[in-house]
């Protein structure tokens, strides 16, 4: 039986969903910050959308909304494959995505002033949200932003799954063993309801927790009663403790991305369906708003 004196620190490979996790939070405020900032621009600089600067900043903001199309002609066309590794592309189409609706929001200050210019405004938005939405699901089915395509033996062998190391380096704590065991038997069980299957999906973040919080307490009182016993100093103990903590959140965050793996494939392969008609109205509209603003 394995004492906690001999509990190591789990290996770095374990935090990797956590790591994405951040990046997406981290995302969505700086998106909200730099949209914030358009606002301002748009409510303060001084101009209008039919001035000279207004003008400009909607031409910009066009021709970065065009140059999103290199990517996916990157992807489809073989003599634009020599160009360069496709996730550079990828970096410029997000960045892209991001700047060119920025520039057109401070252009249009945030105002809708006819029917035409509402339609492209919501059609950019639209499409811009959905990009967020498909990068976020993105980074679930792939190794990282950049990455290729993961596969579920791939998040099994980084969660650890495949093997006896978390389970023998918490064999010291038998209920925490069989609380982690039992909930991965119960996400590995299939859901034939659909309400059910999503259901689970939905929660699955809050069962994780709850789990964790078990676990916690029972490590909690194992380290107490050992700390005790081997006469260890406070700091000592909680370096240990700690050590377990972390071994216990990367795993259940490995179990949770596995179970996960196959709705975030089905629900990447619905976005790319509802992605693709929304680029189309967009450029349509957008289209029309250019030839009712250069003939009326």
């Amino acid at each position: 039986m394995q004492s906690p004196t001999r509990l190591n620190a789990p290996r770095d490979k374990a935090t990797k969903p956590r790591k994405r996790e951040i990046g997406a939070t981290a995302m969505l405020l700086g998106v909200s910050v730099l949209v914030a900032c358009a606002w301002a621009i748009g409510r303060w600089g001084g101009f209008t959308a039919g001035s000279r600067v207004g003008y400009n900043l909607g031409l910009a903001g066009g021709i970065m909304m065009l140059l999103l199309f290199l990517y996916p002609l990157r992807k489809h066309f073989r003599f634009m494959h020599g160009f360069g590794p496709a996730k550079y592309w990828f970096a410029l189409h997000m960045m892209l995505g991001i700047l060119g609706p920025l520039f057109i929001l401070a252009h249009s200050r945030f105002h809708v002033g006819s029917i035409n210019a509402g339609i492209a405004l919501a059609s950019m938005s639209l499409v811009a949200g959905s990009g967020i939405i498909g990068r976020f699901i993105y980074t679930r089915i792939h190794h990282g932003l950049y990455g290729r395509r993961a596969s579920l033996q791939e998040l099994r062998e980084l969660a650890g799954l495949n093997s006896k190391e978390v389970q023998s380096k918490l064999a010291f704590a038998p209920r925490v063993e069989g609380a982690l065991a039992d909930f991965e038997a119960e996400l590995a069980t299939p859901q034939r309801n659909r309400l059910r299957s999503v259901w689970t999906f939905t929660t699955l973040w809050l069962r994780g927790h709850i789990v964790y919080m078990r676990c916690v307490r029972e490590l909690n009182r194992l380290y107490r009663d050992h700390a005790r016993s081997q006469g260890w100093d406070h700091a000592k103990t909680q370096r240990r403790l700690a050590a377990a903590k972390r071994l216990v959140r990367t795993y259940l965050q490995g179990v949770q991305r596995v179970a996960q793996f196959n709705t975030y494939e089905r629900l990447f392969s619905l976005w790319h369906v509802l992605h693709v008609p929304l680029v189309y109205m967009l450029v349509f509209s957008a289209i029309a708003h250019v030839v009712a603003v250069h003939m009326y």
